[in-house]
């Protein structure tokens, strides 16, 4: 049956759906690089909650998705901002997240990393304020037996005075940590406030501070995220880590490329877009390990267009669009977000969303995925 997309301006135009889903090769271990698909939660629709009350959390239905992602032999990337760390999910959310999921991950036999912040600071706060925060909560997250990822810092990007302050916090931190972490830059596309992160906003400078702090402590960084959507920058970077220290591609634009790699060196994955993508890019890794990179290609560099649209500024609303696409492929039975986020896209964005996953065979089953969006329309005035 044909629907009728909500078109930018006013109008609609119509959409033959297709009827049959791709099918993904049988999962197994991913071998040549190292993929982790950054999770979102999916809210519990009967609570009765506020935009800005506490996180009500469906625990079966996301502890599903993350074993979802494990069985196609990816990581979890656990509470970070996928998970609407800051955006609806607050620390105490956040906390129990990572303990329920960590537990998962140990009985499913999942990697999972988590996500380490100072979220539980409310206010202005003082360097060792800052600091106290990062190591209640990297406890938490070693205690539980993941792996930590150091996040940006919204309360240290506004007390740092400059470089030297990002320098001797990130090395307190890195000396305690019981095992490599991953260190998370996160550029203010994603979110503004962490605009001049590592204590300037050239980012030539604070690509140089990035890099001590790495020099410094080598053998507690067992990668970096990069997260600024810039492949050259990151190309550069990731020449000059040290021996060891990896690069996990945070890139929503580049990620085709940038995985694949050149002559001099590839990166791994740490991406939000991965949610959605999570079969598809599993298999496409996996023709990556025969050493196949034109195949990998083929399969990735199709997906570009529906990330691009998702991760469309403002940024930070990506998670609006993976979790409809969550809803209509099936992984949950209702199109609600934790702190009401999913008003922050427009209809014809998410009538968008739905035409790229659809032509790229993401759901598993098509009619059903068409019965929901077609509600969606219909319960937002659009006539089918």
């Amino acid at each position: 049956m044909t629907l009728r997309l909500p078109i930018p301006g006013g109008g609609t135009r119509a959409y033959q759906p297709r009827t049959e889903p791709l099918a993904p090769a049988a999962a197994g271990p991913l071998t040549s690089r190292t993929v982790f698909s950054a999770a979102h939660v999916v809210a519990d629709p009967y609570a009765d909650t506020t935009p800005d009350g506490p996180a009500a959390v469906d625990w079966d239905a996301t502890l599903a998705f993350r074993r979802h992602l494990w069985s196609h032999g990816l990581g979890v990337a656990e509470a970070m901002d996928t998970a609407q760390r800051g955006m609806g999910l607050d620390w105490s959310g956040a906390a129990e997240l990572i303990r329920r999921s960590a537990a998962e991950a140990r009985a499913e036999g999942g990697r999972i990393a988590c996500g380490v912040g100072t979220d539980q600071l409310t206010g202005p706060a003082s360097l060792p304020e800052i600091r106290a925060a990062y190591e209640e909560q990297l406890a938490l997250v070693e205690e539980s037996g993941a792996q930590a990822v150091l996040m940006a810092s919204r309360a240290l990007a506004a007390a740092a005075t400059g470089p030297e302050d990002y320098l001797d916090l990130y090395g307190h931190l890195l000396r305690q940590a019981a095992e490599p972490v991953v260190l998370h830059w996160l550029g203010p596309m994603f979110d503004p406030a962490l605009e001049g992160y590592w204590g300037s906003a050239d980012l030539d400078a604070a690509t140089e501070t990035f890099l001590d702090v790495i020099a410094a402590h080598p053998d507690k960084v067992d990668g970096v995220k990069i997260s600024l959507l810039d492949a050259g920058r990151e190309i550069a970077l990731r020449r000059r880590l040290p021996e060891g220290v990896r690069c996990y591609t945070g890139d929503d634009f580049h990620y085709p490329e940038l995985i694949a790699g050149d002559d001099q060196g590839f990166s791994h994955a740490l991406l939000g877009i991965f949610d959605p993508l999570g079969p598809l890019a599993a298999e496409a890794v996996r023709v990556l390990d025969t050493g196949d990179t034109a195949g990998f290609r083929k399969l990735l560099d199709p997906t570009v267009a529906l990330s691009r649209h998702l991760f469309e500024p403002p940024t930070r609303y990506y998670k609006t669009g993976v979790v409809l696409l969550a809803w209509l492929a099936g992984h949950q039975e209702h199109f609600t977000m934790v702190g009401g986020l999913h008003s922050a896209r427009s209809l014809p964005h998410l009538a968008r969303a739905y035409e790229l996953a659809d032509g790229l065979g993401l759901f598993p089953d098509p009619a059903r995925a068409e019965s929901r969006m077609r509600a969606l329309l219909t319960v937002h005035g659009v006539p089918q």
